[in-house]
């Protein structure tokens, strides 16, 4: 297919506001980009307009997060170069592109956990006062940024300390303080609940009346198209589409991203629903920071061999805590699980995994992934039992292991050898999938499965859960905040509201009653 590039900046003959919505500010030209023998970008062009939202769309290992890294300076093109106000410039790192006004939130998150708000913030340009460093200076304006946000956070709580959705907020913070006047969000809103992706919303809508640039990478599709002006595809590391925002519609998008006739799938027929593979029975998990409150409370649910079941619910309902306990990583206060009619309450997640009860958790980077380790340590880590002996391992078993992990859930990488940061974001969540289903369970648990995933390979995802449930028995729970992925292949929706189970529907529900059951609005 044919490179598509953005118009050129309009005339001396138009408008004002014309001008200013055409004004380019910052280009890619024929920019390639290779890691090894994979080719990430193959000459692409592609423009960002002062005071707008670009939105780059594309599957995952699209190309889109090379791109945005070699426009904030973290890395460099193989070939191609890069032109800021018409001028060609070379980042050497993202302090150059940061003292042009350049800055990234990148869609891995790349805090420092031991630190507190104030110093992720500031860290390598701490405001300097007649004394060092002016400590209540930095806690005044993390205050105002949090503020903005809508996140009351104490400026002196550490990191490790704060949900996955608040510590997104504080990477977005982190950037907004520099005062960019280009600024690139990857994936910005994948942690962040409803009324937090509103307050960003909001804060870059306020940007733009400021002139500020904004490039926007999201899988979440609608929600994108409620903020851009200019929408770009990448497929393949290639540019294949350009529009502005009232030329395209979500089947635009989705069309030109994967091809025409897409769907996520739907609950699978025609195999045996069994007996009972887990059960959970008056189920209670206590809030870690106000011990004395519930987060799931007195909760009971049975799932069967072949089901899957999806779990909704807004941020707080209690999801993650729950999927959490049944895998054994936080402690239960009441209740009990039970696997296969045993009481596994009192296991270890190793346990738990040796008996066939495994966990895909939210957040990969932290909880899912060695970072040091290879694509194929990784796949390989949680099923070592299967090839090794005492001291010793078996190279061949193990590789066998990696190849069929690899081939089965579809994963884009330079082979077993490469640096699991070499991989998208998404192909980074399949390699977490693939550790799991190598263990050969029999309960699977997917904590958001699709965050950071697009919709080809969310499509993929679920495909290989509705097989593993057809063909293999296995009972599938996953949790979700997006309500179009309740509708895809579960035969059972659970909507979850403040710890307690507040509705329960069949595949043929809608999503207005999916939502107002869990307590969200539906807008007209």
């Amino acid at each position: 297919m044919s490179h598509v590039n953005a118009p050129a900046p309009t005339s001396g003959a138009e408008t004002d506001d014309a001008r200013r919505d055409d004004e380019v500010v910052l280009s890619a030209r024929n920019v390639a980009k290779s890691f090894g023998s994979v080719q990430a970008l193959k000459t692409v062009n592609f423009d960002v307009f002062r005071g707008q939202v670009t939105t780059l769309f594309g599957e995952n290992g699209a190309g889109k997060s090379t791109l945005m890294k070699v426009l904030s300076g973290v890395i460099q093109p193989t070939s191609g170069e890069i032109v800021l106000d018409g001028e060609p410039v070379r980042f050497a790192s993202t302090t150059d592109a940061t003292r042009l006004g350049i800055s990234i939130i990148h869609q891995e998150l790349s805090l420092a956990p031991n630190l507190s708000v104030r110093d992720n913030i500031f860290m390598g340009r701490e405001i300097k006062g007649p004394t060092g460093i002016d400590f209540a200076e930095e806690v005044r304006q993390t205050r105002a940024l949090m503020e903005a946000l809508d996140e009351p956070i104490d400026p002196l709580t550490p990191v490790e300390d704060l949900r996955l959705g608040q510590q997104q907020i504080v990477e977005i913070a982190r950037a907004l303080s520099v005062n960019s006047r280009i600024l690139i969000m990857d994936e910005p809103t994948s942690a962040l609940s409803a009324s937090e992706v509103e307050v960003l919303f909001r804060v870059i809508r306020d940007l733009k009346s400021r002139g500020v640039s904004i490039v926007y990478i999201s899988h979440h599709l609608e929600e994108a198209l409620t903020i851009t002006d200019h929408a770009v595809v990448l497929r393949d590391g290639v540019m294949t589409a350009y529009a502005k925002r009232a030329d395209i519609d979500l089947e635009w998008i989705v069309r030109n991203m994967v091809g025409d006739n897409f769907d996520l799938g739907s609950p699978p027929t025609g195999h045996t629903i069994g007996e009972v593979a887990l059960a959970i029975e008056e189920v209670s998990v206590a809030d870690v920071n106000v011990p004395e409150r519930s987060v799931v409370d007195r909760l009971s649910l049975a799932v069967r061999a072949g089901e899957i079941v999806c779990i909704y619910g807004l941020m707080g309902a209690g999801r993650t805590e729950l999927l959490e306990c049944i895998a054994g990583r936080v402690p239960l206060t009441g209740g009990r699980v039970l696997l296969e009619g045993s009481d596994i309450s009192r296991l270890s997640i190793a346990e738990r995994i040796d008996n066939g009860l495994v966990l895909v958790p939210e957040d990969r980077q932290r909880d899912g992934l060695v970072q040091t380790m290879s694509v194929g340590e990784n796949l390989s880590l949680a099923s070592i039992k299967a090839f090794t002996k005492g001291l010793l391992t078996s190279g061949s078993r193990e590789r066998g292991v990696i190849d069929e992990s690899i081939a089965s859930v579809h994963i884009k990488t330079d082979g077993p050898r490469a640096d699991i940061g070499s991989l998208s974001g998404g192909n980074q969540q399949k390699v977490v999938i693939g550790k799991m289903l190598a263990t050969h369970p029999r309960v699977v648990l997917l904590d958001e499965p699709s965050r950071g995933i697009d919709i080809g390979a969310k499509a993929e995802v679920f495909k290989l859960l509705a097989e593993g449930a057809a063909r293999q028995g296995l009972a599938v729970i996953f949790s979700t905040s997006e309500v179009g992925e309740c509708l895809s292949i579960a035969h059972r929706i659970v909507v979850m509201s403040r710890g307690h189970i507040a509705a329960e529907f069949g595949a043929d529900v809608s999503k207005e009653q999916i939502m107002a059951a869990s307590g969200e609005s539906v807008v007209a």
